[in-house]
């Protein structure tokens, strides 16, 4: 997609994405991604040699290798919202090898999936595209239903397994919070020993973050502290929700936050309070990737282009899309990834 088919799918809300000036935290401040991102973001940084080559190994990936950019697709969500639940759209991707195809068919940089599903093949395609093991998940089979991120497996066995990086998930909020957040630190130091990166889904989970009809668990102040904490314990890559909101620290009445982070710091645009997000992972030292959400049917190119542009121009690195892609044809799917990756590959679109 060129510019022009950017705008026309945008139609009347073009211009309130594609032109917005953000004057709220200067673009200047922000660390934006480049070709040379391994040497601006990580050289300087405690990573190991073996560590930046996996870094590298994802940047050097996919249709936008070498821009500093990355295109991420996510099938955890057979362990996360059920296997029927995820996988009844299109039956086909039940198959792990299906999964892998189609990130490979999408040019992703990277796929991100379960032990199982990219062990399953992992003598076969660990070596053509960069592996993301997810070692901890919600498990959804307990009744009623309780929610909590425990782990599947080892650092050691993603690592046997050709794995580039790790991926986590921590429930900010949640009562079970603190234990997840030392298991999840001691992984990343451990995965960073042996020369894998390292991904954070910085989620929140609490029933008190929703309150009369707003749910702030996709509020810009809540999501951007909850980035802090995953900055903290050397998330590389931090996964995000897009924000849809703001204020929760004071509707909620809880925390600590400062007057000027609503009046100064952000608006009640997306690309600012995205760029909200991006300034608490040290200013885009370490990358922000927005999810793609849950697949609505028609909307879903619209919105997965959406977002990418809002990410773009906030700052951030990238789009990690899952349900929207393979919840449908795989062509259908390729289609949406490569769209998603033509923001990123479009000079017009630029850090706003």
């Amino acid at each position: 997609m060129n510019t022009n088919e950017i705008s026309n799918l945008l139609g009347d809300q073009s211009e309130y994405y594609l032109e917005h000036t953000c004057k709220t935290i200067e673009k200047s401040l922000i660390h934006v991604p480049s070709p040379s991102v391994i040497e601006d973001l990580w050289v300087t940084s405690d990573r190991n040699p073996k560590t930046l080559n996996s870094l590298q190994s994802i940047f050097s990936h996919g249709r936008l290798a070498n821009t500093g950019y990355v295109s991420i697709l996510p099938v955890d969500q057979g362990i996360e919202h059920s296997a029927g639940a995820s996988f009844a759209p299109n039956p086909l991707y039940f198959d792990p090898e299906n999964i892998i195809k189609l990130a490979i068919e999408g040019h992703c940089n990277a796929v991100a999936s379960t032990f199982g599903v990219l062990g399953s093949v992992a003598r076969k395609y660990a070596h053509k595209i960069p592996f993301i093991v997810k070692i901890n998940h919600n498990e959804f089979l307990n009744y009623p239903n309780t929610y909590d991120q425990i782990l599947f497996g080892t650092v050691k066995e993603a690592w046997n397994m050709g794995a580039t990086a790790i991926g986590a998930t921590i429930y900010f909020g949640s009562p079970e919070s603190h234990r997840q957040l030392i298991e999840i630190a001691e992984a990343f130091a451990y995965a960073h020993e042996l020369g894998m990166a390292t991904v954070l889904w910085c989620y929140l989970r609490n029933s008190n973050f929703k309150k009369e009809g707003t749910d702030y668990h996709l509020s810009a102040d809540l999501t951007g502290q909850a980035n802090h904490l995953g900055v903290t314990i050397e998330a590389d890559i931090i996964k995000q929700k897009l924000p849809a909101n703001n204020g929760g620290f004071t509707a909620l009445n809880f925390g600590k936050t400062d007057a000027r982070v609503y009046s100064q710091l952000t608006t009640k645009h997306p690309i600012d309070l995205c760029r909200y997000q991006v300034a608490n992972c040290y200013m885009g030292r370490i990358g922000l990737i927005n999810s793609g959400g849950e697949s609505k049917g028609e909307s879903d190119l619209k919105e997965a282009v959406i977002t990418a542009v809002v990410n773009k121009r906030a700052g951030g690195m990238g789009l990690i899309s899952g349900r929207k892609a393979f919840q449908k044809p795989m062509s259908e799917g390729v289609k949406l990834l490569h769209a998603i990756q033509d923001v990123y590959l479009n000079k017009n679109i630029t850090i706003a």
